[in-house]
């Protein structure tokens, strides 16, 4: 099936990177100028498209009305110690990646398109890994990003104690989900990591915290892209719904 929206890509030379990043921008079909968008801007970006079907999803939901003007944007890693490097909260460069997002990512994005210009209508969005520099950039930044979709995110010491030291989070609107069988995961670290306990650590720990929060546990769900990607339309609807 051919795509109805637009997909534009487009580099930033990262002085917080020094590299040069890709970005791919899907917009819808109706897009004008003369509308306000949101964005969502993915991590693991080639993946949301590829495996989450982020585009078709994206026809489908703004041709029925369902999600409210939105713009997706991916950023892709190079390999996976790349990834681990940029998304993992120990990482060497995660504060340099975080700034990306913020200071170049971010303004490149409000003065290329017709945005809300405000962290409300800025929605992170990512899977393990992803999922954690989501929420990680989220409660250091958010007036910046307002909105967090984490689809089973490697959650450790470090991520819950930033949740629990976290001063402002009752403007965050979280989506969160993860599956029952992530028991015993192999990640790019470790080859039996259990993501199912500490992501319900996780759970326990914000919905103390006042903010809107939205916690499905998948029945059955693995740490693979077949039950992100059967999720995504209730992600996306839940987070972009045109009330």
């Amino acid at each position: 099936m051919a795509r109805k929206g637009k997909m534009i890509v487009e580099q930033i030379e990262s002085e917080f990177l020094q590299q040069s990043m890709e970005l791919k921008i899907y917009q819808p079909e109706t897009f004008s100028p003369l509308y306000k968008y949101h964005l969502c801007i993915m991590q693991d970006g080639n993946d949301y498209y590829q495996m989450g079907r982020i585009a078709t999803l994206s026809d489908q939901l703004h041709d029925d009305f369902e999600i409210e003007n939105t713009v997706f944007v991916g950023i892709h890693y190079k390999d996976r110690y790349d990834r681990l490097k940029k998304y993992h909260p120990d990482g060497e460069q995660n504060e340099a990646y975080t700034k990306f997002l913020i200071r170049e990512v971010v303004p490149f994005l409000d003065d290329l398109l017709p945005t809300y210009n405000m962290g409300g209508a800025r929605t992170l969005m990512g899977d393990s890994l992803a999922g954690t520099l989501a929420l990680m950039t989220a409660l250091k930044y958010p007036n910046t990003f307002g909105k967090v979709i984490m689809q089973s995110p490697l959650v450790n010491d470090t991520v819950l104690n930033a949740v629990n030291e976290a001063k402002r989070l009752d403007t965050i609107d979280i989506y969160h989900t993860i599956g029952t069988n992530e028991l015993s995961v192999e990640t790019s670290m470790e080859p039996d990591v259990d993501f199912v306990t500490p992501n319900r650590q996780l759970r326990d720990l914000l919905e103390t915290k006042g903010l809107t929060y939205t916690y499905k546990e998948i029945e059955n769900g693995e740490h693979t892209w077949k039950y992100w990607q059967k999720d995504m339309p209730n992600a996306l609807k839940t987070m972009f719904g045109d009330d």
